[in-house]
């Protein structure tokens, strides 16, 4: 880790995790995360106002937490990073407007960044610099994504995604059906290893000869493993929950390992990387492993911790973006709940001069009536 690498604060606030972390350019200094997730558990599934007020009362002492926990001070920071989209449009707001209060305040560029594109980036914080380019298959609770990216900071290409429920979703909707509770993917995850994965036939979406070959659709699986289960218990049959848990999740990981590989031969790059919630499966991880070694291909798949939403993928971009002197973003940034993943990040227009020196002496004054 060199002094001079660059120093960046990223705030993560798309759904219910209120995220700050710090890094010094690939070096990870502080990862702070306030979640709401318990709050949200009982309504089964995420309350958009809910979340919002939570990252509202969360933040500053999120923000403080990073700091004590990085040793720094807010004054040594080469810029601020947030999430600006894609996500819950009002959790959004609460991270890109405590960024660019944070900015404005302490006179630091600001980087608003692409939540997608995050994800990717933190994977430098583990394995070092990402290759170029970066073949990656993003799947979480919104997200099921096969993505090429020659310049994480400027150049990120979908190749496929999901035409309807995510891969998170589906494990979400399953575990309910199942009384399994929320959020799911964890705890099916933990009763698959229990159950038998060939079990039962569950059907592969999309995997037809004449279908979108790095497309992804969860929701006629979805259906019917919902069916099966109604079909058992209106039969006053029990229903095998490890075995369908395991059935379930092996048909989902097979297709998303299944395509993710083809995608790496076709475009002929020899890596894989793996992110986002559902990365944190044990049996995602396994069998992309198994089919990598096989296909030569070498995976890259972060820790559990930095595969869920977190601040250190924000600040890990917003790092690179600095390193690389891409164009900070404007103070009158907003959140954008469609961002698409081809926009890494929102470059501002080049500051006006007549407004950069009152802005600068903001700044100073800011500095030194909030920051010692």
């Amino acid at each position: 880790m060199a002094a001079d690498e660059p120093l960046v604060l990223g705030i993560e606030t798309s759904c219910d995790e209120t995220g700050v972390g710090i890094v010094r350019g690939t070096t990870l200094l502080a990862d702070a995360v306030a979640s709401s997730v318990d709050t949200h558990a009982r309504f089964g599934g995420v309350v958009p106002e809910i979340a919002s007020r939570a990252h509202l009362e969360a933040m500053v002492p999120t923000i403080e937490r990073a700091l004590k926990e990085a040793g720094v001070s807010a004054r040594d920071l080469d810029g601020i990073a947030v999430t600006s989209g894609p996500g819950l449009a009002g959790a959004l707001l609460v991270g890109v407007s405590a960024a660019k209060a944070y900015a404005y305040a302490l006179g630091k560029p600001l980087y608003g960044v692409n939540h997608l594109a995050s994800h990717i980036c933190v994977d430098q914080l583990e394995h070092g610099p990402l290759p170029e380019p970066t073949m990656a298959l993003l799947v979480s609770g919104g997200h099921s994504s096969l993505l090429l990216a020659p310049d994480i900071t400027a150049d990120v290409r979908p190749l496929g995604a999901t035409i309807d429920d995510a891969a998170g979703e589906a494990f979400d909707k399953i575990a309910r059906v199942l009384d399994l509770g929320f959020p799911g993917g964890p705890v099916i995850d933990r009763l698959a290893r229990e159950g038998d994965p060939k079990a039962i036939a569950f059907p592969r979406g999309l995997t037809g000869p004449r279908d979108a070959p790095y497309d992804f659709s969860f929701s006629g699986l979805k259906t019917s493993v919902a069916r099966w289960i109604e079909a058992k218990r209106a039969a006053g049959e029990e229903v095998p929950v490890r075995d369908v848990a395991a059935s379930f999740q092996e048909a989902v990981v097979d297709v998303l390992t299944r395509k993710s590989v083809r995608a790496c031969k076709d475009e002929g790059v020899d890596h894989l990387m793996i992110g986002g919630g559902v990365a944190a499966n044990s049996r995602l991880r396994a069998l992309a492993q198994e089919r990598c070694e096989r296909a030569g291909i070498r995976l890259r798949v972060p820790r559990p911790k930095l595969c869920t939403d977190n601040g250190a993928m924000v600040a890990a971009l917003g790092a690179e973006m600095v390193a690389r002197n891409r164009l900070p973003s404007d103070l009158e940034l907003s959140a954008d709940s469609s961002l698409p993943v081809t926009e890494p990040h929102v470059p501002g227009v080049a500051h006006a001069h007549a407004h950069s020196h009152d802005h600068d002496h903001v700044h100073e004054i800011s500095k030194d009536n909030l920051y010692s």
